[in-house]
């Protein structure tokens, strides 16, 4: 039984008015939400002898009740989810679907045709002729991620092992945390989907999602942050999940405005390492800032800072029921119910992260880099990119930073900087206080401004991680230079 279902189940026995799932239209009390769940489950029957037992059905809908409403329609019946997120390209997604060999594709009408309807969305059904492929047993969602190349890997998943870390999340946070949830990450990102819709849920809480175009966020990688910050505070949500470079901007507008987000009581962030500089000036602001780590293999979320232990620098202790130690300075993962990849590569024992950390003498769990990230300079020394990056950009000058500099005598930086046209002088200034922060070994000699990285050229993957060879290989002339011209 679905821990996430039986939670919502339980409290629409209380009888009370709770409301569980809302957007700017409609809202959903507990009960509400329940027999929307059991209708799209009865409609989804409709199409049973397209979806073989082990065969997926893809989702590609953008946040809104529906998403919700059929993603737990189809834990209730027992069918393999396949989230398609909106920023895949059309490549992406055909190799995600045929990857997993899905059955259905669920996504929005356009309007002349409806085969479903759910939380008054006109939903088309369309069926798929792909060949089935070999998936792990008990596989109950499938996330592509891109990692560090093109073609999306597609990560299996229990829901036991995805409700274990939602259920885990509530006892390390708090119940008493669970207020309005406004999600500003994709549902289709298993962060979201995992530790802000179903942690919600368990915690009683109310998941207020809205479309990307109120939020501001239309194009992800470059939010109206105005109206972002608007939304935010007129929503008066009380909980949020950020990326790094989201965060950065919010504070960015906090700063300019004066805007402040009294009803906020937890910002979880993750995906990058985030400077302690920037978590001090967000306690400034008055923001509740918590930083995380996970990965997809672990269901999103390993450890977290929470309200009741937390310590700048660290991602915080690990959630109950992991296994999670150091070998050879790289964090591992037991206990973590990974069980595999989409077309039929299972396994077993522990996942190996691939990311460098260590525990302090409290427990609590400190980030360095990646290990295939790390550089290392002429000199002989080791330095994980992401934590000169981190420093980088938590200068409020600096929107976007990428560190390189394999066997080079110095590390050199590739600078987006926060407003296009920026004098070179403030960007100097940034990169100074940067460096006053790192140690001689790990300061940036060189850098050179550009625009913004652009995923569709291959310079970031899908998550808005950079693509270090690719850059590498654009920048080339800049990096083998042996004098700095026009460069700072």
């Amino acid at each position: 039984m679905s821990r996430v279902l039986a939670a919502v189940g339980q409290r629409a026995r209380l009888n009370d008015d709770a409301i569980a799932l809302s957007d700017q239209n409609a809202a959903f009390t507990y009960g509400a939400l329940e027999t929307a769940i059991a209708a799209a489950a009865r409609d989804l029957l409709a199409w049973a002898p397209r979806v073989r037992p082990g065969s997926p059905v893809a989702v590609r809908l953008p946040n809104g009740p529906a998403w919700v409403i059929l993603d737990l329609a189809l834990i209730r019946l027992g069918w393999i989810s396949l989230p398609l997120p909106g920023f895949f390209t059309d490549a992406q997604r055909q190799h995600a679907m045929a990857d997993a060999g899905a059955r259905l594709l669920i996504e929005a009408s356009d309007g002349d045709s409806q085969d479903l309807a759910i939380a008054a969305t006109a939903l088309r059904v369309t069926p798929l002729d792909l060949p089935p492929r070999a998936l792990p047993a008990g596989t109950a969602k499938i996330t592509y991620t891109s990692g560090s190349t093109g073609q999306p890997k597609g990560v299996c998943l229990s829901l036991q092992h995805m409700e274990a870390v939602a259920s885990g999340l509530v006892a390390a946070i708090g119940a008493d945390y669970a207020g309005l949830h406004l999600p500003l990450l994709p549902l289709s990102i298993l962060l979201e989907n995992v530790a802000g819709l179903y942690t919600t849920l368990l915690a009683g809480g109310r998941y207020h999602v809205l479309p990307p175009g109120p939020l501001g966020l239309a194009d992800p990688f470059r939010p109206d942050l105005p109206k972002l910050a608007g939304a935010i505070a007129e929503q008066r949500a009380n909980s949020l999940i950020l990326v790094p470079e989201l965060l950065r901007a919010l504070m960015m507008v906090m700063t300019f405005t004066g805007v402040r987000l009294p009803d906020l009581k937890l910002v979880a962030v993750g995906g990058a390492k985030v400077a302690p500089s920037l978590l001090a000036r967000a306690d400034e602001l008055g923001l509740p800032v918590y930083e995380g780590y996970g990965l997809s293999e672990c269901a999103s979320v390993v450890a977290l800072n929470t309200p009741s232990g937390r310590k700048a620098g660290t991602v915080g202790r690990p959630l109950p029921g992991l296994d999670v130690s150091i070998r050879d300075g790289e964090i591992v993962v037991g206990n973590s119910g990974f069980l595999g990849y989409a077309g039929g590569e299972t396994r077993e024992g522990p996942v190996f992260t691939g990311d460098l950390g260590a525990f302090d003498e409290d427990g609590f769990l400190r980030i360095s880099g990646r290990r295939l990230n790390t550089i290392i300079t002429a000199h002989g020394r080791n330095v994980a990119p992401e934590w000169v990056e981190s420093e980088l950009t938590a200068q409020p000058e600096i929107r976007q930073a990428v560190v390189l500099g394999e066997a080079q005598a110095e590390l050199s930086a590739l600078i987006v900087p926060l407003i296009p046209g920026m004098d070179e002088a403030a960007i100097a200034g940034a990169v100074d206080r940067a460096n006053a922060n790192l140690p001689p070994y790990a300061r940036v000699g060189r850098w050179l401004v550009r625009d913004a990285f652009d995923p569709a050229a291959g310079e970031l993957t899908n998550n808005g991680r950079p693509r270090r060879a690719a850059l590498s290989a654009r920048h080339r002339d800049f990096l083998d230079a042996s004098t700095t011209g026009d460069l700072a």
